[in-house]
């Protein structure tokens, strides 16, 4: 009896350590997880940026909160820094949201970009009605030496001119451009340097890894070089679709804007899973469709092929990014979770899309796996 006892005891005792084992593995399993960072696993190669809005900056939600302190640490505005928000009237600044945004990045140890100084959209009323040269040059003065001033030594970067060309690659024709010419950019370019002297200064556009944009950013950028401007990189907004990813020509333009000694940043990067209009052009803001239960078909949630496929997307693109990581300085995903994404509202509103890693309840997705496995 003494001796069954002692069998029974020790077959009992062999799964006691069996199951602490598992336990104890699976809350190790889970440790890691929590401490996984898209930060930490990239840090020796480019900042992971993301962009925010105005929530996020006022900090009103914990958990989306402590997503962006253990996963990011570069930072972009959305909106807060656009002309129609920061600068309403001609003497009059808003910079509540900003300075609490750069307050924001500088309590985290973050890079802080500025968003953007000069650009065609999202202007205050005032400018639009601006018809003199001499008075859109000192609106430009103004701005630039009162914003990019006011935040001198506070931000890491400015996207100094937002947006300035055509899908051809000509100039687009802007308030800025029918008024001063193209020489309003190398203009732009010296007010920032001078307002800003200790900043980086970038050009921000989408589309330019696309070759004919691509060649006419590439004139815009040697013009404001060879003009004595000082600027140190181009940011190109990976605004792209899983169904058709340029992978090649994203590749080959990293290439080329690297050869111009500037820096390379991916700016406002979002991968839509969703069916576009054919007439849609890039990602100027100002177009909008009509609403279509058939270019919606995931409203209910997102089907595992796609899931994989957006995974398999953004993991093709690190591998590009990583190829090339002594030319990149920082990859911004635009948003931090899919319920923020504008994607929800452009081309088409009310649609719902899965462009980014954290899904709308902020938990990682399996593209955020694809994008850390690439680092172990």
């Amino acid at each position: 009896m003494k001796i069954e006892m002692s069998k029974t005891a020790s077959i009992l005792l062999a799964s006691l350590l069996v199951i602490s084992c598992q336990v104890s593995c699976q809350n190790k399993k889970n440790s890691v997880d929590k401490e996984s960072s898209l930060k930490k696993a990239y840090s020796k190669e480019f900042y992971i940026g993301t962009a925010l809005d105005n929530n996020q900056i006022n900090e009103n939600d914990s958990a989306v909160n402590h997503l962006i302190v253990t996963q990011f640490n570069a930072i972009t505005p959305e909106n807060i820094m656009k002309c129609e928000i920061i600068h309403p009237k001609w003497d009059t600044y808003n910079f509540d949201m900003a300075d609490k945004y750069v307050a924001l990045g500088a309590k985290n140890k973050m890079f802080v970009v500025g968003h953007a100084l000069i650009w065609h959209s999202q202007l205050a009323p005032f400018v639009r009605k601006i018809k003199t040269k001499d008075s859109l040059e000192l609106f430009m003065t103004n701005h630039i030496n009162t914003i990019a001033g006011r935040y001198k030594g506070k931000v890491g970067g400015w996207d100094v001119v937002n947006e300035a060309l055509n899908e051809d690659g000509t100039y687009r024709k802007s308030i800025f451009y029918q008024t001063l010419g193209e020489d309003f950019l190398v203009t732009a370019f010296k007010l920032a340097e001078k307002a800003a002297p200790g900043t980086e200064l970038y050009y921000n556009d989408f589309n330019i890894e696309q070759p004919k944009k691509r060649a006419g950013a590439i004139a815009l950028l040697t013009k404001i070089k060879n003009s004595g401007a000082r600027i140190d990189g181009v940011g190109i907004q990976g605004h792209w679709n899983i169904e058709d990813l340029p992978i090649k020509d994203i590749e080959e333009s990293i290439i080329a804007y690297s050869k111009l000694g500037l820096k390379v940043m991916i700016t406002e990067l979002d991968l839509s899973v969703l069916p576009n209009p054919k007439q849609l052009v890039g990602a100027n803001i100002d177009q909008s469709f009509a609403q279509d239960p058939k270019m919606n078909p995931y409203a209910k949630g997102l089907p595992d092929s796609v899931q994989m496929k957006l995974a398999q997307r953004y993991e093709e693109l690190f591998k590009v990014f990583l190829k090339h990581k002594d030319k990149i300085s920082r990859v911004t995903f635009w948003g931090v979770n899919d319920q923020q994404s504008w994607l929800n509202n452009f081309p088409i509103r009310n649609r719902t899309n899965y462009p980014l890693l954290f899904d709308r309840n902020n938990k990682p997705k399996l593209v955020y796996e694809k994008v850390l496995d690439l680092k172990k």
